[in-house]
């Protein structure tokens, strides 16, 4: 191997970039308001996993200005297989907006079925009603 070649091999391993050390962004979720075409910010979003005894509290946060929270499980723990809860507090959301709403909050359960699995659940909302998918 040449000079130039060995120097192309070490900058790119000095200067991979962090998405690639997980589980940082395991789980990341996006809001749209489909009646207004606008991402939904200052949501508050909770999430947990299941346990034989019932839910236990894993993380929350807040949707950023674009309706997104990039990454919502803890950093420091890896995302095990199992059942988990991403709640959305859309009621609190509509109040905010002056607009009255069905659902004072929209809670979304899912299988991970491998360790560290990168998901993304998009939530498309509406004051009467509501839409999600498995994203990536």
């Amino acid at each position: 191997m040449n000079k130039i070649m060995s120097l192309m091999l070490l900058s790119t391993a000095v200067f991979a970039p962090a998405a690639f050390s997980a589980p940082a962004g395991t789980l990341s979720v996006h809001i749209l308001n489909q009646q207004t075409g606008i991402p939904s910010k200052d949501v508050d979003v909770t999430l947990e996993k299941q346990q034989s005894t019932g839910w236990d509290m894993l993380a929350q946060g807040k949707t950023d200005s674009d309706g997104r929270i990039k990454s919502l499980y803890p950093e420091d723990k890896d995302m095990q297989p199992g059942v988990y809860r991403v709640t959305f507090k859309t009621g609190d959301y509509f109040k905010r907006e002056k607009l009255s709403s069905f659902f004072p909050e929209v809670p979304v359960l899912f299988t991970v079925t491998k360790t560290n699995e990168k998901l993304h659940i998009p939530l498309l909302l509406s004051q009467y009603g509501y839409s999600t998918y498995k994203g990536s």
